[in-house]
């Protein structure tokens, strides 16, 4: 009978019972990390931006806003170009590059020159959930503003309010909006301005597994002169590359602040000129060659639109980016490619 067995024992075996019963507790937990490995995220005791992968202390909700960045010569130097999160430069008509400059992780106080929207880049900033700033529209963007397929602010509704002009250049070129007047516009409209967007791929440290070229330089040349010439240089203290613009580095215009990217992207895309005016359309969705820039190293990739985002796969899985700022440079065929200086 139990009382005349040895309290010593039975107190060892109830203490070897709860101790096989937390153990198959903790083998249990470890199992469903495993099968759900977000649980495993959501456990750190730090957050993320999704746009560049950088690790901070607050939660990092927020909305993306996708600005209509100028960059004709008589626009340079911009201003905000260094605190975007994602840069796309494509051609608008002729020879002329613009850029769609992506916020989430910073928020400029000035940005701008603002110019006017294509029909792709709509596309680009709908890949983001953005809310979307132009100062003015081709006909089909117009078409897709004017529709409501992305909440958006457009200079040609507000200028001189939300929208000012700089006495220091002339039109078209001296348009440009603050982030406090983008709140200010978003909150009229009541915009939900709260949700992020979905979380990019990031490197977590590691390399990666493809093989690469040691690559210390890129030039993309748009056009017959060096007006739209972009290159990409590579510094192996920072480990980021300084972008340069016509043979002058991009900088801030307020700031001096020089743009340094932790990835740069090279993607072929099919252009077809529908117009007298030059103007484009750009497919964005077949996918196609691609060249990825990190750490001095370059890798011939693919590209895919992954959800209206235009993403480097290899062997159809997407590949990690650095964690940082990235720049793509979207051209109508590699031949304008080089990596020689």
């Amino acid at each position: 009978m139990l009382s005349k067995r040895n309290p010593l024992l039975i107190a060892a075996v109830i203490v070897l019972a709860l101790s096989a019963c937390s153990k198959g507790e903790n083998k249990s937990a470890e199992r469903e990390v495993e099968k759900n490995p977000q649980q495993s995220e959501e456990n750190k005791d730090f957050e993320r931006f999704p746009l560049t992968g950088i690790e901070m202390e607050e939660n990092s909700e927020g909305r993306a806003v996708a600005v209509i960045v100028n960059n004709h010569p008589a626009a340079r130097p911009q201003s905000g170009l260094s605190e975007a999160d994602i840069v796309y430069e494509a051609l608008a008509e002729g020879e002329v590059t613009r850029l769609l400059a992506i916020y989430q992780s910073e928020q400029p106080e000035n940005i701008g020159p603002v110019r006017s929207a294509r029909n792709y880049f709509i596309d680009l900033a709908q890949g983001y959930d953005s809310l979307f700033i132009a100062h003015g529209y081709s006909p089909d963007a117009k078409k897709m503003l004017t529709s409501g397929e992305i909440d958006n602010l457009n200079g040609i509704q507000y200028d001189g309010s939300l929208f000012k002009r700089s006495s220091s250049r002339k039109a078209p070129h001296n348009s440009y909006i603050s982030f406090d007047s983008i709140k200010k516009g978003a909150s009229e409209l009541e915009y939900d301005m709260d949700k992020a967007p979905k979380e990019l791929v990031f490197l977590d440290g590691e390399e990666l597994s493809i093989e690469g070229t040691q690559t210390e330089y890129m030039e993309v040349s748009y056009g017959r002169t060096t007006q739209f010439t972009s290159e990409y240089k590579y510094d192996k203290q920072t480990k980021k590359y300084t972008r340069y613009s016509d043979g002058v580095q991009t900088t801030d215009l307020n700031t001096d602040k020089p743009v340094q990217l932790d990835n740069v992207i090279v993607m072929e895309v099919a252009h077809q000129v529908i117009d007298d005016a030059g103007r484009r359309a750009i497919d964005l969705t077949s996918g196609g060659r691609a060249f990825l820039l990190q750490k001095g190293n370059s890798y011939e990739v693919e590209w895919k639109n992954d959800d209206g985002r235009l993403i480097p796969y290899v062997e159809n899985e997407p590949i990690g980016l650095v964690p940082g700022k990235t720049w793509v440079n979207i051209v109508p065929e590699m031949d304008i490619v080089s990596f020689e200086q």
